[in-house]
């Protein structure tokens, strides 16, 4: 199976519409819809904020455009408030060595403990992590404990003199201070109330990344596939075809249900199964329930 990018086509334009439309309803639910009715307002800018986020790992991974400037400068704006873009882009794309996958040191997006770690975790915190193995936990807590763990890990960083890691909170500084004017000088939001719908937006995200990898020792093993062609597979463009996306990082989101439609018993073979038939059957399993063990149980005892 080929990446399915167009050797000569500079811009994606359907990236480049959606990321327009993305801003535009930013726009309008922290400005006009907010003035009308506070909640309708929120609802608006969680979507757009989730689908910002959404965006920027389309940009990280090379589009709209090739100029990697040109396409960074499309989600310069920290509109989502909590995540520096340059940490994410340089976390996630760490994230993709595939052979590292769930590795509770080398892959920055794995849930899992080393084991010895999680033994000497007194009471509360295992407690809360298990409950942030739920999904339920998940968007309600789980953006807490992932900005606290992953500002905590880049504090650590800087205090060891990383400058990458600084340079990156440096420029979300600059990033947040066109949202700051917008917020004081356009919005018709409260403050308070575009950061409930910034948490809120990265409670959904939690969706998609709730089930995404699961421990296995295969690498081609690890990564899901959920066959759902709703609006929240609409607001991950299309991520919830994991597999897809690991093995062709460079192909467009709009490209994957295609690609996948195509070769569809080979990447369920590759993952070993690992699937589901929609988020509904996500919500049924594991709302109340763990999907697995937070401590890895791959990892060596000793």
């Amino acid at each position: 199976m080929s990446e399915r990018r167009r050797p000569g086509r500079r811009v994606e334009w359907p990236t480049l519409l959606l990321l327009i439309l993305c801003y535009a309803l930013w726009a309008v639910g922290s400005t006009w819809a907010a003035a009308v009715w506070l909640p309708l307002g929120m609802a608006l800018t969680v979507l757009a904020l989730a689908l910002h986020s959404s965006l920027s790992h389309e940009v990280l991974h090379g589009h709209p455009f090739r100029a990697r400037l040109m396409r960074e400068a499309l989600v310069f704006p920290a509109v989502g408030l909590f995540v520096p873009y340059q940490r994410f882009r340089d976390t996630h794309l760490a994230h993709h060595r595939d052979a590292t996958l769930t590795d509770p040191y080398d892959d920055p997006e794995s849930n899992y403990l080393d084991p010895a770690v999680w033994a000497r975790l007194p009471g509360w915190r295992r407690a809360l992590l298990w409950f942030n193995n739920t999904l339920a936990g998940r968007l309600l807590i789980g953006p807490a404990l992932g900005q606290v763990a992953f500002m905590a890990a880049d504090w650590r960083a800087i205090r060891a003199g990383d400058r990458g890691v600084l340079r990156g909170w440096l420029w979300h500084g600059a990033a947040l201070v066109p949202v700051v004017w917008w917020l004081a000088a356009v919005a018709s939001m409260p403050v308070w109330a575009y950061v409930v719908s910034a948490y809120a937006a990265l409670s959904i995200l939690k969706i998609r990344t709730f089930l995404e990898h699961q421990a296995h020792e295969r690498a081609s093993g690890r990564t899901v596939i959920i066959e759902d062609r709703g609006p929240l597979a609409f607001l991950f463009l299309n991520n919830n075809l994991h597999v897809v996306h690991h093995m062709h990082p460079r192909t467009p989101w709009y490209r994957l249900p295609e690609l996948y439609r195509d070769n569809r018993a080979r990447y369920l073979e590759r993952n070993g199964g690992y699937s589901y038939s929609s988020y509904a059957e996500v919500f049924r399993r594991h709302f109340w329930r763990t999907k697995d063990a937070v401590p890895h149980p791959l990892w060596p005892k000793e």
